[in-house]
């Protein structure tokens, strides 16, 4: 799998238009739109789905799922950081993801026992060192899809975020196996200095229990 081109950067701007953009629709983070332009290639979001937020913080990804699945849906955020409440179809938790008992503690408790979509933008503390901060990234995509494999429903969705280095065509490959559909896109809406790729997995394969 030929990785996506990763443009030049420019210099950080903290006031950029997306930003801007996002303070005035009330969105509490310019990374919605990274969302909304995967829901519009993907049709990702229906309403009445049930959804898991990985690494949700500060929330501006659930307020947009919260939109789309309207009063008949559910979506579970989780994250390090917590998140103030946004909706009543949407529920926020703190915990670390790599804490499995505790996530499924509170998996367990308060949300369903499969899932239609479960989102990962989850971005390790990153170093500077692209071989590092791939490598803890791709620790966490690891993480997500293993919560994938328990948690969503057959022909469900599932979302990452990851940064491109020496494992991710054997990583991507590997979802392959899982999922009938699978897509590596760069947004619009990443900044230009920004390494990050996203893969789209669509339609997973039922778990066949004679392999």
């Amino acid at each position: 799998m030929q990785q996506p081109k990763q443009k030049m950067p420019k210099p950080y701007n903290p006031h950029d238009r997306l930003m801007l953009k996002a303070k005035r629709e009330g969105y509490r983070a310019r990374s919605v739109y990274k969302l909304i332009d995967l829901n519009h290639r993907f049709h990702l979001l229906r309403p009445g789905q049930k959804v898991l937020d990985l690494g949700a913080a500060p929330g501006s990804w659930l307020q947009y799922v919260g939109s789309q699945i309207g009063s008949g849906g559910l979506a579970i955020g989780v994250d390090m950081q917590p998140i103030t409440a946004i909706a009543p179809n949407i529920k926020t938790f703190s915990a670390d993801i790599m804490d499995s008992a505790k996530l499924e503690e509170i998996l367990i408790q308060n949300g369903p026992a499969l899932y239609d979509l479960i989102l990962s933008d989850l971005a390790p503390s990153t170093t500077g060192i692209i071989g590092v901060d791939h490598y803890k990234s791709i620790e966490l995509s690891r993480k997500a899809t293993e919560i994938a494999v328990g948690r969503l429903e057959t022909r469900g969705s599932l979302v990452i975020k990851i940064f491109p280095g020496e494992h991710f065509n054997d990583f991507f490959q590997g979802l392959k196996k899982q999922y009938r559909k699978v897509n590596a896109v760069k947004v619009g809406a990443s900044r230009d200095r920004s390494r990050e790729i996203y893969i789209v997995c669509t339609e997973k394969k039922a778990i066949n229990l004679n392999t």
